[in-house]
Order: C-alpha cells, then sequence, then structure tokens
C-alpha cells in the first residue's frame, strides 16, 4: 500500500511541475494509458510464466 500512496504521490510533482512549466503531459491519454498498463501488468503476472514454462525455463 506504501508504494501505491508513493507512486501517486510521485505522480501528483510531476503532473504539477509540468504543469507549472506548461509542458505536454507525459503520459499517455487516460483511458488508453490505463489500458496499456493493465495489459503490462497481466503478460508479466500471468503470460510470462506460461511461455517461459513452455520454454522450459
Amino acid at each position: 500500500m506504501q508504494e501505491s500512496i508513493l507512486a501517486v504521490l510521485a505522480g501528483l510533482i510531476v503532473g504539477i511541475i509540468f504543469g507549472v512549466i506548461r509542458l505536454p503531459v507525459p503520459a499517455p491519454p487516460a483511458f488508453p494509458g490505463i489500458m496499456g498498463i493493465l495489459g503490462i501488468y497481466l503478460g508479466y503476472i500471468h503470460l510470462a510464466p506460461q511461455i517461459a514454462q513452455w520454454f522450459g525455463k
């Protein structure tokens, strides 16, 4: 839980800095960005171990 809170705080700080110096947001649009992160997570947690098992690793 502490890692999640720190990640949100880091994101807020970066967002504030980018907003203050008027740079574009360093992230994809909200929904596609969330779906991309979900895909990375699911691939890492669920698919990578299965694929490694198929190849005998």
